[in-house]
Protein backbone atom coordinates (compact mmCIF):
# COMPACT_ATOMS: atom_id res chain seq x y z
CA UNK A 1 0.00 0.00 0.00
CA UNK A 2 1.31 3.42 -1.08
CA UNK A 3 0.37 6.62 0.54
CA UNK A 4 -1.35 10.07 -1.29
CA UNK A 5 -1.89 13.40 -0.03
CA UNK A 6 -5.44 15.61 0.27
CA UNK A 7 -4.51 18.95 1.02
CA UNK A 8 -6.99 21.71 2.49
CA UNK A 9 -8.51 23.90 -0.50
CA UNK A 10 -7.73 27.10 0.94
CA UNK A 11 -3.84 27.19 0.19
CA UNK A 12 -2.49 29.60 -1.79
CA UNK A 13 -0.50 28.37 -5.68
CA UNK A 14 2.87 28.39 -3.90
CA UNK A 15 1.63 26.58 -1.33
CA UNK A 16 0.42 23.98 -3.00
CA UNK A 17 3.28 24.02 -5.40
CA UNK A 18 5.78 23.99 -2.34
CA UNK A 19 3.79 20.91 -0.76
CA UNK A 20 4.15 19.26 -3.82
CA UNK A 21 7.88 19.16 -4.49
CA UNK A 22 8.04 18.16 -0.53
CA UNK A 23 6.09 15.19 -1.01
CA UNK A 24 7.31 14.41 -4.43
CA UNK A 25 10.80 14.31 -2.86
CA UNK A 26 9.47 12.26 0.41
CA UNK A 27 7.81 9.45 -1.91
CA UNK A 28 4.00 9.89 -1.84
CA UNK A 29 2.01 8.66 -4.36
CA UNK A 30 -1.12 11.49 -5.45
CA UNK A 31 -1.27 14.88 -4.33
CA UNK A 32 -5.08 15.55 -4.45
CA UNK A 33 -6.77 18.88 -4.18
CA UNK A 34 -9.99 19.34 -2.77
CA UNK A 35 -13.04 20.61 -4.96
CA UNK A 36 -15.08 22.70 -2.77
CA UNK A 37 -17.53 25.93 -3.60
CA UNK A 38 -15.61 28.51 -1.43
CA UNK A 39 -12.18 27.74 -3.13
CA UNK A 40 -10.27 28.32 -6.03
CA UNK A 41 -10.54 26.13 -9.34
CA UNK A 42 -9.14 22.78 -8.11
CA UNK A 43 -7.52 21.95 -11.72
CA UNK A 44 -5.95 25.46 -12.03
CA UNK A 45 -4.48 24.96 -8.69
CA UNK A 46 -2.59 22.40 -9.58
CA UNK A 47 -1.24 24.15 -12.65
CA UNK A 48 2.30 25.16 -10.93
CA UNK A 49 2.68 22.21 -9.01
CA UNK A 50 2.28 19.95 -12.46
CA UNK A 51 5.42 22.36 -13.76
CA UNK A 52 7.51 22.50 -10.50
CA UNK A 53 7.47 18.20 -10.32
CA UNK A 54 8.55 15.35 -12.22
CA UNK A 55 7.37 12.36 -10.97
CA UNK A 56 4.16 12.84 -8.22
CA UNK A 57 0.71 11.85 -9.49
CA UNK A 58 -1.81 15.28 -9.10
CA UNK A 59 -5.53 14.66 -8.43
CA UNK A 60 -8.75 16.53 -8.06
CA UNK A 61 -11.49 15.67 -6.03
CA UNK A 62 -14.63 15.33 -6.12
CA UNK A 63 -16.19 16.58 -9.21
CA UNK A 64 -19.84 16.29 -9.55
CA UNK A 65 -21.05 15.95 -13.44
CA UNK A 66 -24.20 18.23 -12.43
CA UNK A 67 -21.91 20.88 -11.31
CA UNK A 68 -19.66 20.38 -14.28
CA UNK A 69 -20.74 19.06 -17.31
CA UNK A 70 -18.57 15.48 -18.23
CA UNK A 71 -17.14 17.23 -21.52
CA UNK A 72 -15.73 20.10 -19.16
CA UNK A 73 -14.39 17.78 -16.55
CA UNK A 74 -12.20 15.68 -19.44
CA UNK A 75 -11.34 19.08 -21.08
CA UNK A 76 -9.88 20.33 -17.74
CA UNK A 77 -8.24 16.92 -17.15
CA UNK A 78 -6.76 16.35 -20.07
CA UNK A 79 -5.02 19.73 -19.84
CA UNK A 80 -3.51 19.31 -16.48
CA UNK A 81 -2.49 15.67 -17.36
CA UNK A 82 -0.61 17.38 -20.85
CA UNK A 83 0.71 20.09 -18.46
CA UNK A 84 1.97 17.26 -15.84
CA UNK A 85 3.09 14.61 -18.25
CA UNK A 86 0.56 12.19 -18.01
CA UNK A 87 0.33 12.67 -14.33
CA UNK A 88 -3.23 13.45 -13.76
CA UNK A 89 -5.81 12.29 -11.91
CA UNK A 90 -9.23 12.79 -11.14
CA UNK A 91 -12.72 11.65 -8.90
CA UNK A 92 -16.25 11.82 -10.02
CA UNK A 93 -18.43 11.55 -7.33
CA UNK A 94 -22.33 12.30 -7.74
CA UNK A 95 -22.43 15.29 -5.22
CA UNK A 96 -20.34 17.42 -3.17
CA UNK A 97 -19.93 20.85 -2.02
CA UNK A 98 -20.36 22.80 -4.74
CA UNK A 99 -24.16 21.18 -5.51
CA UNK A 100 -25.28 21.93 -1.78
CA UNK A 101 -23.87 25.56 -2.18
CA UNK A 102 -25.73 26.19 -5.42
CA UNK A 103 -29.15 24.77 -3.85
CA UNK A 104 -28.96 21.46 -5.97
CA UNK A 105 -31.09 18.69 -3.65
CA UNK A 106 -28.41 16.10 -3.07
CA UNK A 107 -31.44 13.35 -3.86
CA UNK A 108 -29.41 10.60 -5.32
CA UNK A 109 -32.88 9.04 -6.64
CA UNK A 110 -33.68 11.75 -8.25
CA UNK A 111 -30.66 12.66 -9.83
CA UNK A 112 -30.52 9.08 -11.00
CA UNK A 113 -26.49 9.34 -9.26
CA UNK A 114 -24.93 5.68 -10.60
CA UNK A 115 -26.01 6.56 -13.76
CA UNK A 116 -24.87 9.83 -13.95
CA UNK A 117 -21.66 9.00 -12.54
CA UNK A 118 -21.18 6.20 -14.90
CA UNK A 119 -21.93 8.38 -18.28
CA UNK A 120 -19.29 11.05 -16.69
CA UNK A 121 -16.98 8.65 -16.29
CA UNK A 122 -17.18 6.99 -19.80
CA UNK A 123 -17.35 10.90 -21.73
CA UNK A 124 -14.04 11.85 -19.66
CA UNK A 125 -12.74 8.37 -20.34
CA UNK A 126 -13.12 8.84 -23.97
CA UNK A 127 -11.90 12.77 -23.95
CA UNK A 128 -8.89 11.69 -21.84
CA UNK A 129 -7.97 9.18 -24.44
CA UNK A 130 -7.53 11.12 -27.14
CA UNK A 131 -9.26 8.59 -29.72
CA UNK A 132 -12.49 9.60 -32.13
CA UNK A 133 -15.98 9.50 -30.70
CA UNK A 134 -18.58 10.18 -32.89
CA UNK A 135 -20.59 11.73 -29.93
CA UNK A 136 -22.22 10.36 -26.19
CA UNK A 137 -25.62 9.90 -26.41
CA UNK A 138 -26.15 9.08 -22.56
CA UNK A 139 -29.39 8.84 -20.84
CA UNK A 140 -28.51 12.56 -18.51
CA UNK A 141 -25.18 13.68 -20.84
CA UNK A 142 -24.75 13.70 -24.01
CA UNK A 143 -22.09 15.33 -26.35
CA UNK A 144 -24.11 16.12 -30.01
CA UNK A 145 -20.88 17.21 -31.86
CA UNK A 146 -17.75 14.32 -32.55
CA UNK A 147 -14.56 15.13 -30.75
CA UNK A 148 -10.36 13.63 -30.44
CA UNK A 149 -7.80 15.52 -28.84
CA UNK A 150 -5.52 14.73 -31.45
CA UNK A 151 -3.10 17.16 -29.69
CA UNK A 152 -2.81 14.42 -26.84
CA UNK A 153 0.88 13.39 -26.11
CA UNK A 154 1.58 12.37 -23.03
CA UNK A 155 0.38 8.81 -21.28
CA UNK A 156 -3.32 8.86 -20.75
CA UNK A 157 -4.95 10.80 -17.60
CA UNK A 158 -6.92 8.41 -15.37
CA UNK A 159 -10.91 8.84 -14.27
CA UNK A 160 -11.67 7.45 -11.04
CA UNK A 161 -14.73 7.36 -8.41
CA UNK A 162 -15.85 8.72 -5.20
CA UNK A 163 -17.32 5.39 -4.32
CA UNK A 164 -18.76 4.51 -1.14
CA UNK A 165 -21.72 3.16 -1.24
CA UNK A 166 -23.01 -0.21 -2.66
CA UNK A 167 -24.16 0.42 -6.08
CA UNK A 168 -20.79 3.13 -6.44
CA UNK A 169 -18.27 0.50 -5.32
CA UNK A 170 -20.09 -1.81 -7.93
CA UNK A 171 -19.83 0.68 -10.52
CA UNK A 172 -16.05 1.76 -10.02
CA UNK A 173 -15.11 -1.88 -10.27
CA UNK A 174 -17.00 -2.05 -13.56
CA UNK A 175 -15.86 0.55 -15.52
CA UNK A 176 -12.99 3.17 -14.28
CA UNK A 177 -9.49 3.09 -13.07
CA UNK A 178 -9.63 3.36 -9.74
CA UNK A 179 -11.73 4.32 -7.04
CA UNK A 180 -11.17 7.05 -3.13
CA UNK A 181 -13.83 5.76 -0.83
CA UNK A 182 -14.14 8.29 1.96
CA UNK A 183 -13.59 8.17 5.90
CA UNK A 184 -14.29 3.99 5.77
CA UNK A 185 -12.91 2.69 9.33
CA UNK A 186 -10.57 -0.40 9.46
CA UNK A 187 -13.47 -2.41 11.01
CA UNK A 188 -16.15 -2.10 7.72
CA UNK A 189 -13.77 -1.74 5.15
CA UNK A 190 -14.17 -5.91 4.34
CA UNK A 191 -17.79 -5.54 3.37
CA UNK A 192 -16.77 -2.27 1.19
CA UNK A 193 -14.34 -4.47 -0.76
CA UNK A 194 -16.87 -7.34 -1.10
CA UNK A 195 -18.68 -4.57 -3.36
CA UNK A 196 -15.91 -3.47 -4.76
CA UNK A 197 -14.70 -6.64 -5.97
CA UNK A 198 -18.04 -7.86 -7.15
CA UNK A 199 -17.67 -4.90 -9.55
CA UNK A 200 -14.60 -5.55 -10.90
CA UNK A 201 -15.79 -9.73 -11.23
CA UNK A 202 -18.19 -8.14 -13.45
CA UNK A 203 -15.70 -6.10 -15.60
CA UNK A 204 -15.56 -6.84 -19.92
CA UNK A 205 -12.03 -6.17 -19.94
CA UNK A 206 -9.49 -6.86 -17.09
CA UNK A 207 -8.83 -3.68 -15.03
CA UNK A 208 -5.60 -2.42 -15.44
CA UNK A 209 -3.61 -1.62 -12.19
CA UNK A 210 -7.13 -0.78 -11.08
CA UNK A 211 -5.81 1.28 -7.80
CA UNK A 212 -8.04 1.48 -4.29
CA UNK A 213 -8.17 4.58 -1.98
CA UNK A 214 -9.63 5.59 1.00
CA UNK A 215 -10.29 9.58 2.11
CA UNK A 216 -8.66 9.30 5.92
CA UNK A 217 -8.76 12.60 8.15
CA UNK A 218 -5.13 12.62 9.79
CA UNK A 219 -5.11 15.46 13.05
CA UNK A 220 -1.57 14.06 14.71
CA UNK A 221 0.59 16.55 16.07
CA UNK A 222 3.46 17.05 18.53
CA UNK A 223 0.88 19.40 20.16
CA UNK A 224 -2.14 16.77 21.30
CA UNK A 225 -3.98 19.39 22.25
CA UNK A 226 -4.02 21.04 19.22
CA UNK A 227 -4.80 17.38 17.63
CA UNK A 228 -7.72 17.08 19.46
CA UNK A 229 -8.61 20.37 18.91
CA UNK A 230 -8.29 19.99 15.20
CA UNK A 231 -10.02 16.52 15.65
CA UNK A 232 -13.19 17.84 17.30
CA UNK A 233 -13.40 20.88 14.65
CA UNK A 234 -13.67 18.71 11.67
CA UNK A 235 -15.73 15.55 13.02
CA UNK A 236 -18.95 16.51 11.24
CA UNK A 237 -17.59 15.61 8.09
CA UNK A 238 -16.76 12.30 8.98
CA UNK A 239 -18.42 9.80 7.00
CA UNK A 240 -19.88 7.80 10.07
CA UNK A 241 -21.46 10.86 11.31
CA UNK A 242 -23.19 12.68 7.93
CA UNK A 243 -27.13 12.59 7.41
CA UNK A 244 -29.06 10.38 6.56
CA UNK A 245 -27.09 7.35 7.34
CA UNK A 246 -25.40 8.29 10.66
CA UNK A 247 -23.94 4.92 11.05
CA UNK A 248 -21.77 5.29 14.12
CA UNK A 249 -22.28 1.72 15.23
CA UNK A 250 -20.74 0.09 16.91
CA UNK A 251 -18.76 3.26 18.21
CA UNK A 252 -21.29 4.30 20.18
CA UNK A 253 -24.51 2.95 21.99
CA UNK A 254 -28.04 3.25 20.27
CA UNK A 255 -28.69 6.01 22.22
CA UNK A 256 -25.84 7.79 22.25
CA UNK A 257 -26.34 7.24 18.62
CA UNK A 258 -29.58 9.34 18.81
CA UNK A 259 -27.89 12.24 21.27
CA UNK A 260 -25.18 12.66 18.57
CA UNK A 261 -28.50 13.04 15.60
CA UNK A 262 -29.73 14.95 18.04
CA UNK A 263 -27.35 17.39 18.48
CA UNK A 264 -25.98 17.37 15.24
CA UNK A 265 -25.72 20.86 14.37
CA UNK A 266 -23.26 21.85 17.43
CA UNK A 267 -20.78 19.17 15.83
CA UNK A 268 -21.15 21.88 12.78
CA UNK A 269 -21.23 24.58 15.55
CA UNK A 270 -17.62 23.53 16.20
CA UNK A 271 -16.44 23.80 12.87
CA UNK A 272 -17.98 27.03 11.41
CA UNK A 273 -17.08 29.41 14.97
CA UNK A 274 -13.46 27.14 14.16
CA UNK A 275 -13.90 26.72 18.19
CA UNK A 276 -14.06 23.01 18.40
CA UNK A 277 -16.42 22.73 21.01
CA UNK A 278 -19.29 20.57 21.07
CA UNK A 279 -22.28 22.01 22.93
CA UNK A 280 -24.28 19.45 24.92
CA UNK A 281 -22.38 16.20 23.94
CA UNK A 282 -19.98 13.93 26.61
CA UNK A 283 -16.74 14.14 25.45
CA UNK A 284 -15.91 10.37 25.88
CA UNK A 285 -18.66 10.00 23.14
CA UNK A 286 -16.84 12.83 21.12
CA UNK A 287 -13.31 11.21 22.25
CA UNK A 288 -14.66 7.54 20.67
CA UNK A 289 -15.66 8.89 17.64
CA UNK A 290 -12.76 10.71 16.66
CA UNK A 291 -10.98 7.88 17.86
CA UNK A 292 -12.91 5.55 15.17
CA UNK A 293 -13.08 7.83 12.14
CA UNK A 294 -9.90 9.35 12.44
CA UNK A 295 -6.64 9.00 13.44
CA UNK A 296 -5.69 11.55 16.51
CA UNK A 297 -3.24 12.24 19.10
CA UNK A 298 -0.04 12.93 19.97
CA UNK A 299 3.33 11.62 18.23
CA UNK A 300 2.99 8.16 20.53
CA UNK A 301 -0.41 7.67 18.83
CA UNK A 302 1.44 6.94 15.31
CA UNK A 303 2.39 2.97 15.88
CA UNK A 304 -1.35 2.40 16.93
CA UNK A 305 -2.62 4.32 13.64
CA UNK A 306 -0.09 2.32 11.53
CA UNK A 307 -1.66 -0.88 13.21
CA UNK A 308 -4.72 0.19 11.80
CA UNK A 309 -3.59 0.94 8.19
CA UNK A 310 -2.09 -2.62 8.20
CA UNK A 311 -6.22 -3.72 8.13
CA UNK A 312 -6.79 -1.32 5.31
CA UNK A 313 -3.67 -2.91 3.54
CA UNK A 314 -4.96 -6.36 4.21
CA UNK A 315 -8.01 -5.84 2.05
CA UNK A 316 -6.58 -4.86 -0.26
CA UNK A 317 -6.12 -0.85 -0.55
CA UNK A 318 -3.86 -0.10 -3.16
CA UNK A 319 -3.63 3.29 -1.49
CA UNK A 320 -4.20 5.79 1.83
CA UNK A 321 -5.43 8.77 0.73
CA UNK A 322 -4.24 11.00 4.09
CA UNK A 323 -6.20 14.05 4.60
CA UNK A 324 -4.12 17.37 6.32
CA UNK A 325 -5.63 20.35 7.52
CA UNK A 326 -4.15 22.77 9.54
CA UNK A 327 -0.24 23.37 9.77
CA UNK A 328 -0.11 20.86 6.20
CA UNK A 329 3.73 20.83 5.97
CA UNK A 330 4.21 19.76 9.42
CA UNK A 331 1.75 16.73 8.96
CA UNK A 332 3.24 15.89 5.62
CA UNK A 333 7.18 15.92 7.87
CA UNK A 334 5.58 13.80 10.72
CA UNK A 335 4.02 11.29 7.95
CA UNK A 336 6.94 11.39 5.95
CA UNK A 337 8.92 10.47 8.93
CA UNK A 338 6.76 8.29 10.88
CA UNK A 339 4.69 6.24 8.06
CA UNK A 340 5.57 6.50 5.06
CA UNK A 341 9.10 4.22 5.86
CA UNK A 342 6.41 1.34 7.01
CA UNK A 343 4.13 1.46 3.47
CA UNK A 344 5.32 1.15 0.04
CA UNK A 345 7.56 4.46 -1.27
CA UNK A 346 6.50 5.79 -4.45
CA UNK A 347 8.47 4.91 -7.85
CA UNK A 348 6.79 6.05 -10.90
CA UNK A 349 6.86 3.70 -14.01
CA UNK A 350 10.04 4.99 -16.15
CA UNK A 351 7.42 6.50 -18.93
CA UNK A 352 5.83 9.34 -16.49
Amino acid sequence: MQIDIILEPDLTPEQVTELAVAAENYGFRTLWHSNYHQNPDAFMMLVPAAMATRRIRLGVLAISPYEIQPLKIGNALLTLNEMSRGRAVVAIGGGGSVMGACGMKLDPKALRMVRGVREAVEITRWVVSGRFCPGYAGELFKVSRPFRHGWKKAPTARVFTCSTGEKMLELAGRIADGTQMSDVTPEKIDSHMAHLRQGLAARQQPADDFRIGNFWAWHIKEDREKSFYEARRELVFRGELLPPKYDMLPYVTPEERQLVIDKWQNFAKAFWTRSGHIEDVPPSIVERLISACSSAGGLDAIDRQIERFRVFERAGLTELSIRLFDEPMAGLRILAEHVLPKFERYEPPAAS
